[in-house]
C-alpha cells in the first residue's frame, strides 16, 4: 500500500474519514530510501527536474503546478494549500517499524516541510519554484514510492481494524472476514502495538 491511498480512504462501514494508519513494516528497500534522502539533501534541482513528476506551466501569467499528488493543472496558491492539507493527514500516521531512515523522512515533512509549506502560501515564492521544488519531491516520493508491507487500518469512530497483508489493504465486510487469519495476523503483531489499542472495544474481533 502507497501511502497516498491514505488520503482517500474511509471506513467501509461508517464511512469516518481519516482513518490511523499503524506501519509495521515496509516492502521499499533502505537503498532507495536512502537515495530519496541523498537528493533532497544536495538539493539537486536539476537532477528533479529530470525527474519529470511536477509539472510547471506559464498561462495567462501565473504559475500553475501539476503532479501525482495534484493530478489537475491547479494555480500556485491552491496547490500549496492542498498539498498542506494532505500533510496534516500524516498526523493519523504512526510508524512502527524498524525503518529509521523512513521515520526521519516522515518526521522531516511533517516538521520543517510542513512549515516551509506554510510559509510558502502566505508569502508565495516570485521566482519560480526551486526554493521549495526539493520539499514538494520529498512529499510525492514519500507518498507514491514507499510501499507499506504490513500494519493496521483503524477507525476511531467505530473501532474496527482492517490489516495490511502483503501491500494490500483488507478492507472486508465484517461477514467475508477470516477472523482465524486475521486474529493470528494481530497477534504477530501485537508486541509493536500499545497495550492501550487492545483495551478498545475491537471490531469484528479481539485477541
Amino acid at each position: 500500500m502507497k501511502t497516498w491511498l491514505f488520503d482517500i480512504l474511509a471506513c467501509p462501514i461508517d464511512k469516518n474519514f481519516p482513518l490511523r494508519l499503524y506501519i509495521f513494516s515496509y516492502e521499499t528497500p533502505n537503498e532507495k530510501i536512502d537515495l530519496i534522502l541523498d537528493n533532497f539533501k544536495d538539493r539537486a534541482l536539476e537532477k528533479i527536474k529530470s525527474e519529470n513528476i511536477i509539472h510547471l506551466y506559464q498561462e495567462n501569467g501565473e504559475i500553475l503546478i501539476q503532479d501525482d499528488l495534484v493530478l489537475e493543472k491547479t494555480p500556485l496558491l491552491k496547490y500549496l494549500k492542498k498539498v498542506k492539507k494532505s500533510l496534516e493527514e500524516l498526523d493519523n500516521i504512526y510508524d512502527l517499524s524498524e525503518r529509521v531512515n523512513i521515520k526521519t523522512l516522515l518526521n522531516y515533512i511533517r516538521t520543517d516541510i510542513h512549515s516551509k509549506i506554510e510559509k510558502s502560501i502566505n508569502n508565495l515564492p516570485e521566482n519560480g519554484l526551486d526554493e521549495i521544488l526539493p520539499e514538494l519531491m520529498l512529499i510525492n516520493k514519500y507518498k507514491f514510492d514507499i510501499e507499506i508491507e504490513t500494519g493496521i487500518l483503524f477507525c476511531p469512530e467505530c473501532k474496527r481494524w482492517f490489516p495490511i497483508i502483503d501491500t494490500i489493504p483488507q478492507m472486508l465486510p465484517d461477514e467475508y472476514r477470516n477472523e482465524k487469519e486475521e486474529l493470528e495476523f494481530l497477534k504477530t503483531n501485537k508486541n509493536l502495538l500499545d497495550e492501550e489499542f487492545f483495551h478498545q472495544n475491537l471490531k469484528p474481533f479481539n485477541l
